[in-house]
């Protein structure tokens, strides 16, 4: 496992636009930060973002994973052009010549994966715990670690998206086909979710439906945490409106995401085991 890891190192230690990628991914994710120095003052209407909770544990492991995930697409660039790389520059060839076997070389990629998704997980890890220990009003240790399958969930989501990516990259050979062909996927899902509502007048059909479809199984890793707040939960009941959600982490939804992510990395690796090359 780390020789296989030590040669996709080096793969990105030496592609400028990986490099790049990720720098910048990891730049925003340190930029959630930023959140907290965010201030409207709007005549006598003061609005401060750190005022309202959203770094109070155990909430900032809900929010900040909701917010690092929707940055995952930096990620996935890196993905699609390591594998799109290995075409272009004959690479996956000469690793082949050089002894590499084709599941070495599927399990290589999917180390990276790992890795990546390990590392982004660990690093909001300490930003929230960070930020927490500035900001939150509740620093007992029993709150601070509590709601942590919130971190669970973002590391499973992140696996999820980038195997999507590698087995496009794989199919398709080429960076921005792949990428746009995730895109065009997602639209196809969304819009026919949407249509289904339609017909039904309402989600309920459709989300139990789309549940096992990708990205509506990646959405539903980590629900949206802007109304567990306690501030739009009392704007919500002034008109009416009942907020009470569950926005656990429920196990099956991570069962579903991991089946893809087996799924991929499988077809990924018949793909190559059938492809000549």
């Amino acid at each position: 496992m780390l020789r296989l890891l030590n040669i996709e190192y080096y793969k990105l230690k030496y592609n400028k636009a990986s490099r790049v990628l990720i720098i910048i991914y990891f730049a925003l994710l340190s930029l959630m930060s930023l959140f907290a120095t965010i201030k409207f003052n709007i005549g006598p209407i003061k609005f401060h973002l750190a005022e309202l909770g959203i770094f109070n544990f155990p909430y900032i492991w809900h929010f900040n994973t909701f917010v690092a995930s929707l940055l995952k697409f930096f990620l996935l660039l890196v993905i699609v052009s390591m594998v799109a790389n290995e075409y272009s520059n004959k690479t996956i060839k000469q690793n082949l010549i050089d002894g590499l076997s084709k599941k070495e070389f599927i399990l290589s990629k999917f180390y990276c994966v790992i890795a990546l998704s390990l590392i982004s997980t660990f690093f909001v890890f300490v930003v929230s715990l960070i930020l927490g220990f500035i900001y939150s009003s509740y620093t007992e240790l029993t709150i601070v670690f509590s709601d942590l399958e919130f971190l669970i969930a973002f590391f499973v989501k992140l696996l999820g998206f980038f195997s999507f990516g590698l087995f496009l990259g794989m199919l398709i050979k080429r960076s921005a086909f792949a990428v746009a062909a995730m895109v065009v996927l997602f639209l196809i899902e969304i819009i026919s979710y949407g249509i289904v509502c339609g017909i039904n007048k309402g989600t309920e059909l459709a989300d139990r439906i789309y549940q096992f479809l990708p990205f509506k199984s990646l959405w539903n890793l980590i629900d949206e945490p802007g109304s567990r707040l306690s501030a739009v939960k009392e704007v919500a009941a002034q008109i009416g409106e009942d907020l009470s959600y569950d926005y656990s982490v429920r196990w099956y939804e991570i069962a579903i995401v991991l089946a893809w992510t087996a799924l991929f990395i499988f077809l990924s690796y018949r793909l190559l085991k059938k492809r000549d090359l």
